[in-house]
């Protein structure tokens, strides 16, 4: 089925400029603005079963984490909202490390987003644990499996690591580094925030005990998820009030959840399954349209990647060989990367710079804390959008 971009856009009320920076927060469709707004101006409750706005809060939440869990092959008995990505890992870090000590160890990865990493490595000091960092190649991008195996050992409790990097694009195999792990008997944690918007999602496929994304990314509004089997879940002993209950997935999500973002949730999940005409099941319409979003995606990549090559003095980071998500961070010779941004949004073009919480990562490249400029493909970016951004590249003033 052809992927009708003209259509889609037609649900963006916000393009008023070409918007290359859906890494840091997607535009929103009408749709999901509607739902939130339904749902605000609606009567709600806390979740109950004796009043209508108790049911209708009941309902908001369950058909939530039903969306979720079609989005992502999961349970939805085990989908936990939070703020956001940051939040929960936190959460879970500090649940974690309750049964960690001096002698076990943790692995994070130079090449992911500071909320899978800080977290867990500020829990393993708390608890005396060791830190090992793998790292990856800054000429390709790309995070071998083995610099992870290499790391475990019978005293792994977890290992962290992102299914694409948000600065690079760059797509480790977490299938392989989910045998490696489990092997060692560890656990991991994967962040899925850069992926989900752009590729199906199976969390069982790829191993991940448990995965972690943000609605805020996928056309969604601004919270966090984490997914993981119940059964995990039951495991663990969150700090929690005493009156609160201690149900999983309930007993993670501290105080009231924000319904209207719930409901929103789902309204993205919903868009994103009708990106192209079908039938089938949610999950049967999410698989076919986000597979004809990935191929529209990796044409329009291809565009801007040729594009930026053929422009004297623009360096691109990170050529992985594998697949990547539609993302390109680069740097003009002899021009500071915010100077360039200051110079594509002046054109309207939004494609900011600067490391995106990727410090680990931007420095490994050498870029310091400063990193570069990214431009990331969205659902609603055209051939037009991409030439634009290209010859606002080509337009940049140089010394």
């Amino acid at each position: 089925m052809s992927y009708d971009v003209q259509t889609i856009r037609k649900h963006f009320p916000s393009l008023s400029a070409a918007h290359f920076d859906g890494p840091g927060g997607s535009q929103v469709p009408d749709v999901v603005g509607e739902a939130v707004a339904g749902t605000l101006c609606a009567a709600i409750a806390n979740r109950g079963v004796v009043t209508a706005a108790e049911r209708r809060a009941s309902a908001v939440v369950a058909e939530a984490r039903q969306a979720v869990a079609d989005l992502l092959v999961a349970d939805p008995a085990g989908v936990v909202f939070g703020r956001s990505m940051t939040q929960l890992t936190y959460d879970f870090s500090r649940t974690l490390a309750k049964s960690w000590g001096p002698g076990d160890e943790v692995v994070v990865t130079r090449l992911d987003h500071d909320a899978n990493i800080r977290p867990w490595v500020q829990a393993a000091a708390a608890a005396g644990a060791t830190v090992r960092w793998a790292s990856f190649d800054p000429a390709t991008g790309e995070l071998d499996p083995s610099e992870i195996a290499a790391l475990l050992s019978s005293r792994t409790r977890l290992v962290a690591v992102t299914a694409a990097s948000n600065l690079l694009g760059t797509r480790p195999d977490i299938p392989a580094i989910a045998a490696a792990v489990h092997e060692a008997g560890a656990l991991l944690y994967v962040d899925g925030v850069h992926l989900t918007p752009h590729a199906p999602v199976d969390v069982t496929a790829l191993g991940a005990d448990f995965y972690a994304c943000s609605p805020y990314k996928f056309l969604g509004p601004h919270l966090g998820l984490v997914v993981a089997a119940p059964s995990l879940l039951e495991t663990l002993r969150p700090d929690k009030l005493l009156p609160s209950t201690d149900a999983v997935p309930e007993r993670f999500e501290l105080g009231t959840l924000p319904y209207e973002l719930l409901a929103g949730t789902t309204a993205a999940v919903d868009f994103l399954a009708g990106l192209v005409p079908g039938s089938g099941s949610r999950r049967e319409r999410l698989v076919a349209s986000l597979a004809a979003l990935e191929a529209y995606e990796s044409a329009l990549l291809a565009r801007l990647d040729a594009g930026l090559a053929g422009i004297p003095g623009v360096t691109r980071y990170g050529r992985a060989s594998r697949h990547r998500t539609p993302t390109v961070l680069f740097s003009v010779d002899g021009v500071a990367s915010q100077a360039v941004y200051e110079h594509l949004g002046a054109a309207g073009v939004n494609a900011p710079a600067g490391s995106f919480y990727a410090i680990e990562c931007s420095r490994h490249l050498g870029l310091g804390d400063t990193g570069a400029v990214r431009a990331g493909i969205a659902p609603y970016t055209t051939e037009d959008d991409v030439d634009r951004l290209l010859a606002g590249v080509a337009s940049v003033p140089r010394g």
